[in-house]
């Protein structure tokens, strides 16, 4: 294919901008149908161990052409076919003939297409796991670094009180643990589905083991073992429950809502100046207004996130529509949804390593916007020591509002609002300052992001010191 026609035929955007090459791999046909094969010679290997009258030689050969797969010869046998396991099976028969006999025997496609399935999605929770481990210590470094610079929060986006940097750096860090806990459970439990047979009952293989239940329990075993699988499903029709595929999903769904609410706070806190993305020499804000700095990453998370959350909708339907033991209408469904979804949640923590990697935060700016919102910030503490005085708190409270009001009509309100409340409450205006101290307004934002730290993501991360992360550069 000529570069040019490479341009003709359309292609996902996944695969030529957003996910990791390691991605990107597990859900290559190269990796299915090789997995595939690895799992018709796990089956060879498994029955000859319980007696089955296979040869080295038959399993020497399908070993030797695991990942040599001609797919010209797979199209071909499917548009015969019309079925594209057995288009497979032939394929590899053709290229292991001495083998051809004992392939795929008392198996069913579900046997090789749902245990794929499971073997790439356990790959593919690996590596996402690690990656958002990686994230979370980045998280947590810039909230230890800024968790006693104070910022102005937000209510309703509106002004509310003051909070530190780290502290918001931390509501989007508790999200993601979260996260990786939902990830870490899912990764570890996640079961294989096994050998069970046309409907589940595995009594093809009953037939072969001449009626050994152990026997077929053992091969089940063997088979799951040689491919990390700790667990083999106890119940399944054809294929296992689609409600594995939803639990699956529905992590990702949450995942992508933290990272679609980290964006969006770092989108509007862009407007600010305060924390910003980074912006390249050369980079473009806008074609037509060329001082603009939009937050791209930011908004390409936004978007991508949206992406995963609607995804996570479909699952639901084909558990909820599955047919007795077995149907098909979710196959052409679930080659869609599942790969696009763990594609686009590698997206969004190679977006989100990027941000965090190239992150601006500008204390003093945020510092000085908080400054300029005083006293009015300083009110629920002088409400709260107006109570302790004995005041009614409803009363002191209509008092301070009434006066947050009038001063927006002042010429000086900040002088205002001391005049007002030493006058009305019997402060002095010293006293009033201390109420206008940034340490004492921050509560105990700082205690509370070092306590997290130190209870929570510090331990996590230790657990997993030894864990890696590769994140793919992100250039465009």
């Amino acid at each position: 294919m000529s570069q040019q026609a490479a341009y003709d035929t359309y292609a996902s955007p996944f695969s030529t901008r957003y996910v990791s090459p390691e991605m990107s791999r597990l859900f290559s046909q190269q990796f299915k149908i090789a997995t595939f094969r690895r799992l018709w010679v796990a089956l060879a290997k498994a029955q000859k161990q319980l007696g089955l009258p296979i040869s080295d030689e038959q399993i020497q050969q399908m070993e030797k052409h695991v990942e040599t797969i001609d797919f010209h010869q797979v199209h071909i046998y499917e548009k015969q076919l019309r079925h594209d396991v057995m288009a497979h099976i032939h394929a590899f028969g053709d290229q292991c003939p001495d083998a051809k006999p004992i392939l795929h025997l008392g198996a069913t496609s579900s046997y090789v297409a749902d245990n794929t399935d499971l073997i790439q999605m356990k790959e593919a929770m690996r590596l996402l796991h690690a990656k958002l481990l990686s994230l979370i210590q980045k998280l947590s470094k810039l909230a230890k670094l800024h968790a006693n610079d104070p910022t102005l929060s937000y209510t309703h986006y509106q002004p509310a009180q003051p909070t530190t940097i780290g502290k918001r750096f931390c509501l989007w860090l508790q999200d993601f643990y979260q996260d990786v806990l939902d990830w870490e459970r899912l990764e570890n439990s996640l079961p294989f589905l096994g050998v069970k047979g046309a409907t589940g009952t595995q009594a093809s293989f009953l037939s072969l083991l001449n009626g050994d239940e152990e026997k077929a329990k053992e091969l089940e075993s063997l088979i799951a073992n040689a491919f990390g699988f700790s667990h083999v499903l106890p119940i399944a029709g054809q294929t296992y429950s689609r409600k594995i595929d939803l639990s699956l999903l529905n992590s990702l769904e949450s995942f992508a809502a933290s990272a679609h609410k980290m964006a969006t706070d770092l989108r509007l806190l862009a407007h600010e100046g305060e924390i910003q993305e980074a912006f390249e020499e050369k980079q473009v804000g806008s074609s037509a207004m060329p001082y603009k700095r939009n937050p791209i990453y930011t908004e390409r998370i936004c978007g991508l996130a949206r992406f995963v959350i609607s995804l996570a909708q479909n699952p639901a339907y084909t558990a909820a529509t599955q047919w007795l033991e077995r149907s098909l209408d979710d196959s052409s469904n679930r080659r869609l949804c599942i790969p696009e979804a763990f594609l686009a949640a590698d997206a969004l923590l190679n977006l989100l390593a990027h941000i965090i990697d190239h992150l601006h935060v500008d204390a003093a700016l945020a510092k000085q916007h908080t400054l300029e919102h005083l006293p009015l910030l300083a009110l629920e503490n002088i409400l709260m020591n107006a109570v302790k005085k004995g005041e009614s708190r409803q009363d002191a409270h209509e008092t301070l509002r009434s006066l947050s009001i009038a001063s927006k009509k002042e010429n000086d309100p900040h002088a205002f609002l001391i005049r007002e409340i030493t006058s009305r409450f019997s402060l002095s205006e010293s006293e009033v300052k201390t109420f206008l101290d940034l340490k004492t307004m921050i509560g105990l934002a700082p205690r509370q992001v070092h306590d997290f730290l130190q209870a929570d993501i510090e331990p996590y991360l230790t657990k997993y010191q030894e864990k890696k992360a590769l994140f793919p550069s992100v250039d465009i």
